[in-house]
């Protein structure tokens, strides 16, 4: 099959340092190009793949010191259109700007939503271009937008990569990924100190949380069980997990998926979770972390935590969230894409049946969505 990916600008792919949906789209295109598909993607000119590469701009553009990307993402996708004849299905990952520039191309065109969907600002757009077929990467994050053009839900995955060391550390909990209100750094923090346990935190600060970071979290970082690392890259990234007791995940809003969560898994490293957005779909309980709702559960679940058998934890990574078992669901998605009806599509057969949730559809967005023909329901 020929396939298109076109990746965000903000980071190479893979991304040097942060970087959650150009790491998953460099999984993927290596795992389809693995599989023996003719990849072509478009990134930034300093990503590294096996893939053919399109690139768009010099270098990924949050590191280039450029703040607003509108401007190189349309160039990227103009070239995209340009090239649109040379592949059998084009799979966005940069959330709405191609709706109207591919409408004439949705029978041959996918979107995954990396983002969250409960802020009702673009869902405007859901509606307009209806025929635009998306994939979720879990089921609570299409919960805002029950009737959009769902396609399937596909959960993320991971390159096996070594197994974890007999002789990890397990001696502090680990923090990953930003510094902002909605990740509550301040409640790791909070959970550390009250266990007695040292915490390490490895996140990038935005420029638009770095007031947060200067007046909530800064001031917490002057404290003996407390080390600040900064961003760090993949290879440290996999130190700082594997050696971890437990990741600390204590987020406080509809996360659609948590990425770090799998990363942890994949080192065998436990993952205590606040029960919000995807946390219950992605974590077993008691098997390979703990879902808690309050900073002393959190505490509690430590002890747990330690008495966990990592190469268990190792082996449902293995078993539900690998990049080959991805890749597999976009092949299965990209074929339904190309067999559907032109202008309508299928009632859905989600790729991974979406674990039951324990929240209730929000009736009063339900209700303002119209019943389009031939847009499938969310089925949770």
């Amino acid at each position: 099959m020929r396939i298109a990916q076109v990746a965000p600008l903000a980071e190479s792919v893979p991304p040097r340092l942060y970087g959650g949906t150009e790491r998953v789209v460099s999984w993927l295109t290596e795992e389809l190009v693995r599989q023996g598909h003719q990849v072509t993607l478009f990134a930034s000119g300093d990503s590294t793949t096996s893939a053919q590469l399109v690139r768009s701009v010099p270098e990924g553009l949050r590191l280039g010191g450029i703040r607003d990307h509108t401007a190189s993402l349309l160039v990227m996708l103009d070239e995209v259109r340009r090239q649109a004849a040379d592949f059998d299905i084009i799979h966005f990952h940069v959330d709405l700007l191609q709706f109207p520039m591919f409408r004439k191309a949705s029978d041959r065109c996918l979107t995954t939503l990396h983002g969250r969907l409960d802020l009702s600002d673009f869902h405007p757009v859901y509606r307009t271009f209806r025929t635009m077929p998306l994939v979720s990467i879990s089921a609570s994050q299409r919960v805002p937008l029950p009737a959009a053009n769902w396609l399937a839900t596909v959960q993320h995955g991971l390159p096996f990569g070594p197994p974890p060391a007999e002789t990890q550390d397990r001696s502090y909990l680990a923090f990953l990924g930003r510094i902002a209100p909605e990740k509550r750094p301040d409640r790791a923090i909070e959970i550390a100190k009250r266990a007695g346990i040292p915490l390490k935190i490895a996140a990038k600060v935005d420029p638009a949380d770095q007031e947060y970071f200067q007046h909530v979290i800064q001031p917490q970082l002057d404290h003996p069980l407390i080390e600040f690392i900064g961003e760090i890259g993949d290879h440290e990234k996999r130190d700082l997990l594997g050696n971890a007791l437990a990741l600390l995940f204590p987020i406080d809003w509809p996360e659609p998926f948590g990425l770090v969560m799998i990363e942890a898994m994949r080192e065998g490293t436990p993952t205590i979770g606040w029960r919000s957005g995807a946390v219950p779909e992605v974590i077993d309980e008691g098997v390979t972390g703990y879902i808690v709702e309050s900073i002393d559960a959190a505490v509690a679940a430590l002890t747990k935590a330690f008495f966990l058998d990592r190469k268990a934890v190792r082996q449902r990574f293995e078993e539900r969230f690998t990049a080959s078992r991805m890749a597999q669901d976009y092949i299965t998605a990209y074929e339904r894409v190309l067999d559907a009806p032109t202008a309508t599509m299928p009632r859905e057969r989600s790729v991974i049946p979406p674990r039951p949730l324990p929240i209730a559809m929000p009736g009063a967005l339900a209700d303002d969505w119209p019943q389009f023909s031939g847009v499938s329901q969310v089925q949770i």
